[in-house]
């Protein structure tokens, strides 16, 4: 590094340069103090005009749903409205300011929505604002299974925001890159992963087809960072797969509850039977939810006619989803959980525990017993919001709790370091065999 001795002779042409600095700075100095003059006379104007404006409707009025003696009915409430005339003058001179000092040109449109997606950040973690193109991509996931991305299924730990990659599907530009599952995602370009909620980050590694997205991961394998640059492909997701085991046992693993789910699932245990099922383990480990319409439909296929879950909202209105026939899997079940397993992977869990269908084995569940809903707004946007809390059947709200197994096992993988994964070493797989054969 170069080091300055500020005690040497200046020459002549080393005052002459530092002349031309001094009126070089006092150059910019004038100029600077002209802009902030020019910005201070505008802000000035802004809020005398701001200040003039009427005051319109400090009231906003809104028809909800409440409960009364068991009946629900709609009411008009009244709320005072957010974006009176001192808050819009606020948010104004915020935009101003950024689009006067910030180091690069920011469009118009990316103020707008940071200030749609600004009120769900004063709400929880799982309420957010959607723009249109991104509520477009997401439905097109989570209800026709399509996407366009790497192909890999991430998880994150909500305490420390660090995102894991939990499974890599086979074939997609994730696995032919070299991503493995156990990765720790530090960045995609630009965006840091532990800096955002998951389901904002995920749609960093989504984008058009035969665009590159680089990605960042740290593997404790080898305690070394790696760089993939991948080639993004349109791909159909594979929430459940399926495999029949030694001795008459089947196995589903249910990835996430998403518009395809049941009737994958549906088709897997068919599948299933008519190779000569006599019992059946159920993964959701690592299973983060999904929707609540998917996970009813699986459980429909399970249980008989019955209550499988309701959520109730802060006016105690309360919802049922039950399951609406005879129709149920009538062999031992074991079904596989750990701190992974959240939201619906739970409602799934609690439900075959509360009518006592099928063991639980694993670790206790995540703990979300809460309930987002999605609206589309009028331009095509969209905002995803938690308005419930959900109940087991028995009436358990297992929020910030979770689902304890039945019996406790953590896992642990029982073959070679760095060999392909194999169930046979899979010690929470082979402990529901045992249990299993115990009850055939």
């Amino acid at each position: 590094m170069q080091q300055f001795n500020y005690d040497q002779e200046h020459t002549e042409a080393d005052w002459e340069m530092q002349s031309q600095r001094d009126r070089k700075k006092a150059h910019r100095r004038g100029v600077i103090k002209g802009i902030f003059g020019t910005l201070f006379v505008c802000i000035v104007l802004m809020i005398v005009v701001t200040g003039i404006i009427d005051r319109r409707m400090e009231k906003t009025t809104v028809a909800v749903q409440v409960t009364e003696d068991g009946r629900q009915r709609i009411e008009k409430q009244t709320y005072e409205t957010l974006l009176d005339a001192d808050t819009v003058q606020k948010i104004n001179l915020l935009a101003a300011t950024i689009q006067s000092n910030y180091y690069e040109d920011i469009d118009r449109e990316d103020l707008e929505n940071g200030l749609y997606q600004g009120l769900f950040n004063a709400l929880d973690i799982y309420s957010t604002y959607y723009t249109a193109e991104e509520y477009t991509e997401l439905y097109s996931m989570e209800i026709e299974g399509n996407y366009c991305g790497i192909g890999a299924t991430l998880t994150q730990d909500m305490t420390t925001m660090i995102v894991e990659v939990v499974s890599v599907q086979k074939d997609s530009p994730a696995e032919r890159a070299g991503i493995q599952e156990g990765d720790l995602l530090v960045r995609v370009d630009e965006y840091d992963a532990t800096a955002m909620e998951l389901s904002e980050f995920v749609t960093h590694l989504r984008g058009e087809p035969g665009t590159s997205v680089t990605v960042e991961v740290y593997r404790e394998s080898d305690e070394a960072y790696h760089t993939f640059d991948i080639v993004r492909e349109s791909l159909e997701v594979h929430s459940v797969e399926a495999e029949l085991l030694e001795n008459g046992v089947g196995y589903i693993s249910i990835s996430e509850f998403i518009g395809t789910t049941a009737q994958h699932f549906e088709t897997a245990i068919d599948d299933l039977e008519a190779q000569g099922m006599t019992s059946l383990i159920i993964d959701l480990r690592d299973n983060p939810g999904g929707l609540l319409s998917s996970v009813a439909d699986c459980l429909d296929r399970v249980l008989p006619e019955c209550l499988l879950t309701y959520t109730e909202d802060k006016y105690g209105n309360r919802s049922e989803l039950r399951a609406d026939d005879a129709e149920s899997l009538d062999i031992p079940m074991v079904v596989l959980i750990n701190e992974n397993s959240a939201s619906a992977s739970e409602i799934f869990s609690a439900a075959v525990q509360d009518y006592n269908v099928a063991t639980l084995l694993g670790t206790t569940t995540y703990g979300k017993g809460i309930v987002q809903g999605m609206q589309e707004m009028s331009d095509g946007s969209a905002i995803k919001m938690t308005t419930s809390k959900y109940y087991t059947p028995n009436g358990v709200c297992i929020h910030e709790i979770g689902v304890t197994p039945d019996v406790e096992l953590k896992y642990e993988y029982l073959g070679a370091e760095g060999t392909t994964y194999e169930y046979q070493y899979d010690n929470q797989i082979q402990e529901a065999m045992k249990l299993l054969r115990t009850t055939n």
